[in-house]
């Protein structure tokens, strides 16, 4: 029997935390690759990217291995500084017109492509092997656990206030955490316990209390209404000053902060990291899969709670296994549904990639405030976040 009074809590990063740094610029190479490559009239099925990307003071390594487009490195490094520049970074430490961009990058491995590569009556087999995970549940609107999802949306909003630079949060760096310890109660989030925010800031004469003076307002208006009590706890840049932020702070790397990426921590991860990587590596493609099946296990209905579990070998086209957990909420068989969504999507690599029309330059704007809950948009992002199986599985196990 599953606890129903208890606290939970999960953290978020903003854009400009050194770690979201490098997973923007990773992703920003994956979409150039995939925009150039349509410019040159190449198949996109055959573009291939794993960029990692570290950052410090004033440096940006880029490396990996990549395939498809013919792109300049002028062009690769220009993607780097728009990046940077549009998280806001222009401070001595680090600075989008200043920063060294050192570039590494590679052909793809041929022992890595002719596993991944259709071949004859062979399809394209996943890029790795490995387990992901999806999971939806009723705490919110997006079908999203909601300690992490408010905790993104609050720092979302202190990000678009401060670019919109009027106000106080223009006063903000582009740095900053969030963190929300939930209150449940008969399993239904109905308040927070504690608060924790640390942002950067760019006058040194702002007190902790300064800080909270001007982020407080936004933090009310992004959490539902009577979640914060009298005796809900703030702890806002609690060490004091954070002058100091980014790269220049503190190393960044790319893939370093999966579970912030996913659920916060209220479901399975199964450990690869997401950005930087082309849709044929299945840590990523897969875990968007996993993810649409869930939420559309969820909104038809079907169960309160959906962890949806995939495996794959490298090489291999089809899942190994498909494991459906709906924790005591489910509607229908878990058995039943393992095999219906077999039936209602195809979860190869390339048939995730034609499902969700993956092969657009959709990812750059997956790299901060979560790869999930998130609205999906005109250009095809986030299409993994649509509910548009809902009625053909209801349809299937009625």
């Amino acid at each position: 029997m599953a606890r129903e009074n208890y606290l939970f809590t999960s953290e978020s990063v903003a854009e400009g935390h050194p770690d979201k740094v490098c997973d923007r610029i990773s992703d920003e190479i994956v979409d150039l690759f995939f925009r150039e490559g349509a410019k040159a009239g190449l198949d996109p099925y055959k573009t291939r990217v794993a960029c990692e990307t570290l950052a410090t003071t004033n440096r940006v390594v880029i490396a990996g291995e990549v395939r498809g487009a013919a792109i300049e490195q002028d062009a690769i490094e220009a993607a780097a500084r728009d990046a940077i520049k549009n998280i806001g970074y222009e401070q001595e430490g680090f600075h989008w017109r200043t920063a060294n961009v050192e570039i590494l990058l590679h052909a793809q491995s041929a022992d890595i492509a002719q596993g991944v590569d259709a071949a004859g009556n062979r399809d394209e087999g996943a890029g790795d092997q490995g387990i992901m995970f999806g999971y939806a549940c009723r705490e919110t609107p997006e079908l999203m656990p909601a300690p992490i999802y408010y905790a993104h949306k609050i720092l979302e909003e202190l990000a678009r206030e401060r670019k919109a630079a009027s106000g106080a949060a223009a006063m903000l760096g582009p740095d900053a955490k969030s963190q929300l310890t939930v209150k449940y109660v008969h399993g239904k989030p109905v308040g927070v316990t504690q608060i924790v925010l640390s942002t950067q800031h760019l006058d040194e004469n702002l007190s902790s209390q300064d800080v909270r003076d001007i982020v407080e307002p936004y933090i009310r208006r992004i959490l539902p209404e009577g979640w914060i009590a009298t005796d809900t706890v703030w702890h806002v840049n609690p060490t004091g000053k954070f002058l100091i932020g980014g790269p220049d702070g503190d190393c960044g790397l790319t893939g370093r902060k999966i579970i912030v990426d996913t659920y916060g921590g209220a479901a399975p991860h199964g450990g690869g990291a997401f950005s930087g990587k082309d849709p044929t590596k299945v840590d990523r493609s897969a875990a968007y899969a996993a993810r649409y099946l869930a939420k559309n296990v969820v909104a038809a209905g079907l169960a309160d709670r959906c962890t949806i579990q995939l495996s794959y070998a490298i090489g291999v086209a089809e899942p190994l296994s498909i494991y459906v957990d709906t924790h005591d909420t489910g509607q229908v068989p878990e058995q039943k549904l393992e095999a219906t969504l077999f039936d209602v999507m195809r979860l190869s690599p390339r048939g995730i990639r034609e499902y969700l029309k993956l092969n657009r330059p959709i990812y750059a704007r997956t790299a901060a405030y979560g790869h999930f809950g998130r609205a999906p948009d005109a250009e095809g992002g986030f299409s993994w976040e649509n509910a548009d199986l809902a009625e053909k599985l209801k349809a299937h196990l009625a």
